[in-house]
């Protein structure tokens, strides 16, 4: 024991040996999870649908998502066309949001919150500024990796848009990979 006590540290082989043990266990069980191929959680959705800002609105878009578990991240662009005639302005919308969603396989419910920039234009009027939204949707399994998705969100505007406040509603096909 004493022998033990005097001797310098790390000269012993047995406290050598624990130590390379103890920081290769990790290594390699680190090693081990990244190496092993796991099931991809990316989506893309193209959509359709409609909004209300208070006059009814046509809209299309895109996003693309990734997903763990239960939370997810998702970047969409959406363009809402402009109806000069009617004075409704044209809203261009880019948003990064957080995902909630239900881990389940053919039904997949979530809940979305994010922000963003967007950009209103009415004729030659331009204004750009940041936006937030809130909303949820469902995601249903058709065929493979083909869903529909249907999304509902509200997207408030800040600055001095024509309107603060937009409801929209999309419908879109959705390919998980």
């Amino acid at each position: 024991m004493s022998r033990l006590l005097s001797a310098p540290i790390g000269t012993d082989k047995r406290s050598m040996t624990l130590s390379k043990h103890a920081i290769a266990a990790p290594l390699m069980a680190l090693t081990l999870l990244v190496a092993l191929p796991s099931p991809a959680r990316a989506d893309a959705t193209v959509f359709l649908g409609g909004s209300r800002n208070p006059t009814s609105n046509r809209i299309s878009g895109a996003a693309l998502g990734l997903g763990l578990l239960v939370v997810g991240f998702e970047v969409e662009g959406a363009l809402h066309r402009e109806i000069t005639a009617d004075g409704v302005p044209g809203l261009k919308t880019g948003m990064a949001n957080v995902l909630v969603q239900t881990p389940t396989g053919s039904l997949q419910f979530y809940g979305t919150l994010g922000g963003g920039l967007y950009q209103e234009t009415i004729g030659a009027v331009n204004k750009t500024n940041v936006g937030t939204n809130i909303g949820g949707g469902l995601k249903i399994g058709l065929a493979g990796p083909l869903r529909l998705r249907v999304d509902f969100r509200v997207i408030h505007l800040n600055g001095t848009p024509k309107n603060a406040t937009t409801q929209r509603f999309y419908v879109g096909a959705n390919l998980k990979f």
